[in-house]
């Protein structure tokens, strides 16, 4: 009997949650969740927000933005006092909490050397080694580095995650052009590196994971075409040539980096320079080209930023995912021939989004409150993007850029039009040309990088070589926020397409409301030069949350029907109750 009347009243305690809920949160304490009149939170003790002007020989004097409204708007940590390494390219390292950080070869001595038995040859000198390291792994939690060789040449190349989690890294400059490194996760794995598996030099090129798990290799530095990329060791024999490549270059290329993403009709979407298409990989034709987005140049070196927006998946339809891109910031055309002078233009305010498996889709404008060049655009846990690191004049280039955007800006996509942007707490490190960042599994965003100058650099430039690693806490981390922060404590480590799983959360006050929980999962991206390839989330549809004990709940969800939609590999899950997120658990999908 007993029994009975316990199972009885798990199956009341929604409804009493739901009553419970309608009355806390008319309370000052539940009501002040999320900003509003709350008056912001301090910095947390101990924090070291940086040291304004400490910057070697530069002593510039800009300063983030000051009025930035009330609530809580993130809080900046150092990390780390270096790196070692400059952080041009940063990716996670999955199933860990893991971050791969490096540059190129040719830029001279680093912070961190190789151990004497294990230099690099350097290549077309045979008689020369170079015994400092150009990449790291950096552990996200105690910020301890471990060296890392690099064969050839990595710098300005492009990356992503294979099927099991390795990272695979493609092109760079001379003789990395061609070559391809992978990188798996153990304790003394270093990078296998393969000099010509490429078919073209793919310097400033773009990669892109596919539905089966395979890459495609995007442009490059006067490399008009594209080619795939499957297995390890192997040599690519061909390329595809792509015109349109060609057609929106121009006299400082302004098409470099474009943006590449998958779309959910399995179709590859390309942006470059200021026009866009969707690619038929398998007929490699091409299905559609888009108006042209208004504004000015949105790639390398003009270098805007752009995200696939997050896609929220039904039960009832699976299958059909309505797609949609958003670009922001980049520069006007004849910015980078100005550049050259010393003369910066102001970067670009402007944003479009566009439907790209509308047949019909047209560019859907607004603006930010800053306008911004070298950007990152970070999809968060919650859904919202992060604008984040770049400048305010300028492009990208050695010294190319001027005043620093030190105040990141959060983006929210279903946000009533003209109220969409927030500004949010700055930084007072400049984070120019060839910084990075990452979102981490508890949520804060790593932040490293900025290398403006042709080698490592601290004194007596205005933008000196920047090792400090920092930490962003956004707004969902607020500690007011603590009591309804939700904490997964049972996943699965796999899941299957089209199949239901479980998931169980625990969240402190009893007041769960199912509408006010999702579940998210991330594909974490390769961040280099303000684009954060592959990237993408998924809101899943879930179909049902129940109490499972004193605070505990379990969520079930349906993950994603098809590869095109979540490609295979390792994400990170999230649970979401009431636009607070959890930290984040591995979870790998095949």
């Amino acid at each position: 009997m007993a029994v009975t009347l316990l199972i009885r009243s798990l199956y009341l305690l929604p409804l009493f949650f739901l009553v419970a809920n309608a009355f806390l949160e008319n309370l000052p304490f539940f009501g002040g969740f999320g900003g509003g009149d709350g008056g912001g939170f301090p910095v947390f003790p101990g924090f070291n927000p940086g040291r304004q002007g400490d910057n070697g020989g530069g002593g510039n004097t800009f300063k983030p933005i000051e009025n930035i409204g009330g609530g809580y708007t993130g809080s900046w940590e150092v990390a780390s006092q270096s790196s070692r390494v400059s952080a041009m390219h940063l990716i996670l390292l999955p199933p860990t909490n893991k971050a791969i950080m490096f540059d190129a070869t040719v830029f001279g001595p680093s912070q961190i050397g190789l151990s004497n038995d294990n230099c690099r040859p350097v290549p077309g000198k045979p008689k020369e080694i170079d015994c400092w390291a150009h990449a790291v792994e950096y552990d996200t939690d105690t910020a301890a580095t471990r060296p890392l060789k690099i064969l050839t040449d990595s710098w300005c190349s492009s990356g992503g995650h294979a099927v099991d989690g390795t990272i695979v890294n493609t092109g760079g400059w001379n003789d990395g052009g061609k070559a391809t490194r992978w990188l798996s996760n153990c304790k003394n794995c270093d990078w296998r590196d393969y000099a010509t598996a490429l078919s073209g030099q793919r310097w400033y090129a773009t990669q892109h994971v596919l539905a089966d798990g395979s890459f495609i290799i995007v442009g490059g530095r006067r490399m008009f075409n594209y080619e795939y990329l499957s297995k390890e060791g192997l040599n690519n024999p061909k390329n595809h040539q792509l015109p349109f490549l060609r057609e929106t270059t121009d006299d400082v290329e302004n098409n470099l980096y474009p943006f590449v993403f998958l779309s959910t009709d399995n179709n590859i979407f390309i942006l470059a320079n200021n026009r866009s298409l969707l690619l038929d990989t398998k007929t490699n034709t091409i299905v559609r080209e888009f108006p042209v987005l208004p504004g000015g140049s949105r790639n390398y070196p003009a270098s805007g930023m752009s995200a696939l927006l997050p896609m929220r998946l039904q039960e009832d339809n699976p299958q059909v995912v309505p797609a949609e891109v958003i670009v922001c910031g980049g520069a006007k055309p004849e910015a980078g021939k100005l550049a050259e002078k010393n003369i910066y233009l102001e970067a670009l305010k402007s944003c479009g989004r566009l439907e790209i498996t509308n047949p019909n889709a047209e560019w859907v404008m607004e603006d930010m409150p800053i306008p911004r060049v070298m950007s990152d655009m970070l999809i968060l846990p919650t859904g919202d993007l992060l604008i984040i690191n770049g400048a305010q004049k300028g492009v990208s280039g050695w010294g190319f850029a001027d005043v620093p955007a030190f105040n990141p800006l959060l983006y929210s996509i279903d946000g009533q039009e003209g109220e969409r942007f927030r500004i949010l707490k700055g930084t007072t490190i400049p984070r120019m040309y060839h910084s990075s960042s990452a979102v981490l599994p508890d949520g804060k965003i790593l932040v490293a990088g900025s290398n403006t100058n042709n080698g490592y650099l601290y004194t007596k430039v205005k933008f000196p070589t920047e090792l400090r690693v920092e930490k962003f806490w956004p707004p969902y981390l607020d500690p007011l926020l603590d009591p309804i922060r939700p904490e997964i404590s049972e996943a699965p480590k796999k899941i299957k397409y089209g199949k239901r799983f479980r998931l169980q959360f625990s969240v402190g006050p009893p007041l769960i409301n199912p509408e006010e929980v999702e579940v998210t999962m991330y594909y974490p991206p390769f961040t280099t030069h303000g684009f954060s390839m592959n990237q993408r989330l998924l809101i899943l549809a879930k179909t049902m949350v129940f109490p499972v004990g004193f605070g505990q709940h379990q969520v079930t969800c349906l993950a994603p029907a098809t590869s095109v939609i979540a490609p295979p590999g390792y994400y990170l899950l999230f649970v979401v109750h009431r636009r607070v997120p959890s930290t984040g658990v591995w979870i790998h999908i095949e």
